[in-house]
């Protein structure tokens, strides 16, 4: 056991070498935002897709392209607007005269990073072409259903202030994303230096340093990251309390949750914490990868009842309590 977890640590200090240098490219173009690109990394490496949430002008779809910028791959950037029609994201069947027939025409849908712009903004069934997209990674265009290229990825944007003309995102397609990340204001240093940086007459760029597939090889690394028994039983746990928290000692949430999170949170919480270590350049995972991860795998799983809004209680303050009470092995 030992040895084996020695060759999988060097072998993810081998393959994680281009972390730190799309990183140190993205830092040529977007001022701070570390948490940010960490997290969208996260996704890339663990093959989820990724909600990101902020207030307009904190460089949410720059972070996104310029992360695109570093990887030599198919980037399409889809504003989404309250006329927008499945059609236009998958694309639709083509009358041929000459021959007779409909031919199948693709839409922007098929690359491999997507940045769903202003997702929000989308009637219900663009809603519904998308998740298929994003569940079965594979779109139907008339009798045919056609997969999507790989690696293919959803990065969706989302502006939490304006709500007027939005269609709020099915319970179903919000629990699809791995990750919610909330984008918050840069520091004073930062605030500067994006003015200084902005206002030069040539914008920086960011160089290509990896393929698709170097990162198909990563994920792979990825998916060998040991991860111990006690820190598994630690993130079912973690899981459980939101439906249970009664059972876990957390008697003040009794009745504030209306659900807690699914399987499924379980199973990314697991993917995000191994990717959180690759990025460290480790081959195994521990309990603060779960921590930092935690919340943005948690924050939109959990739904809070009546009683919890009348409180100001929010998902995030429910997540912050349990990792706060529930024991660490």
């Amino acid at each position: 056991m030992v040895q084996d977890m020695q060759a999988i640590h060097e072998k993810v200090q081998q393959q994680s070498q281009f972390v730190d240098k799309i990183l140190a490219e993205t830092g040529k173009v977007i001022v701070g935002q570390r948490r940010m690109l960490e997290r969208i990394l996260i996704g890339i490496l663990s093959n989820g897709h990724i909600l990101i949430e902020g207030v307009p002008g904190l460089a949410k779809t720059m972070t996104v392209r310029t992360i695109s910028d570093c990887i030599r791959t198919r980037f399409q950037r889809i504003q989404f607007t309250p006329d927008l029609l499945p059609a236009d994201l998958i694309g639709t069947l083509i009358f041929d005269q000459r021959t007779g027939a409909f031919t199948p025409r693709q839409g922007p849908i098929f690359a491999n990073l997507i940045l769903a712009d202003e997702i929000n903004r989308a009637p219900a069934k663009v809603q519904s072409a998308l998740l298929e997209a994003m569940q079965e990674r594979q779109v139907t265009i008339g009798d045919h259903t056609y997969p999507l290229p790989e690696p293919f990825l959803v990065m969706a944007t989302q502006n939490p202030i304006e709500q007027e003309g939005t269609y709020p995102l099915p319970e179903a397609q919000v629990d699809r994303f791995m990750l919610k990340i909330l984008v918050g204001y840069p520091d004073k240093a930062e605030e500067r230096q994006i003015m200084d940086r902005m206002t030069e007459l040539e914008t920086p760029t960011a160089e290509p340093v990896i393929t698709p597939e170097e990162i198909v090889a990563a994920r792979r690394v990825v998916s060998e990251i040991y991860v111990d028994p006690k820190i598994k039983d630690y993130i079912v746990d973690v899981v459980l309390a939101t439906r249970e928290p009664k059972r876990y000692g957390l008697d003040s949430l009794e009745g504030l949750i209306a659900w807690g999170a699914s399987p499924r949170a379980t199973i990314y919480l697991t993917m995000a914490a191994k990717a959180h270590a690759f990025l460290r350049h480790r081959g195994y995972a521990t309990p603060e990868d779960i921590k930092s991860i935690g919340a943005d795998v948690l924050r939109h799983r959990i739904i809070v009842t009546y009683e919890a809004e009348a409180e100001e209680l929010t998902s995030e303050d429910i997540v912050r309590q349990v990792f706060d009470h529930v024991e660490i092995p």
